[in-house]
């Protein structure tokens, strides 16, 4: 099982970017880190601190369950996208050369490609 991410402007050609539930988790985790935060703290990943007092526009892509379903809206993807680049480039420039952390990197830059496209055409981004 597994989940993708895609633009819900009805196109098969569109861009998407694919996880495993383990991977996504992995992803999100990576994220959480660059902003200062675990997802272990957090509420529904088994800790006590509210999203609302997490201070990154990522929230709305942190905060969900690894077996899909649902949306985030042309809006909170124009928000998520800045901060992704700026984290993707931040990557980059570590000198990682770990599997891992070229895996991360690469679902980053394909992540910030399908959310430019769910601004650029004013669709939601869908979780399958």
């Amino acid at each position: 099982m597994g989940l993708i991410l895609f633009p819900g402007d009805g196109d098969a050609s569109s861009p998407d970017v694919a996880w495993s539930c383990t991977g996504f988790d992995a992803f999100r985790r990576r994220l959480a880190q660059a902003e200062g935060s675990t997802l272990a703290e957090m509420r529904g990943f088994g800790g006590e601190r509210a999203w609302c007092d997490v201070p990154t526009a990522l929230a709305p892509l942190l905060n969900r369950p690894d077996n899909g379903g649902g949306e985030l809206s042309s809006t909170e993807c124009a928000a998520i996208l800045p901060r992704l680049e700026a984290i993707a480039d931040q990557w980059q420039d570590e000198t990682g050369d770990s599997l891992l952390h070229q895996r991360h990197l690469d679902e980053a830059r394909q992540l910030t490609a399908v959310l430019r496209l769910c601004v650029e055409k004013d669709v939601d981004l869908l979780f399958l």
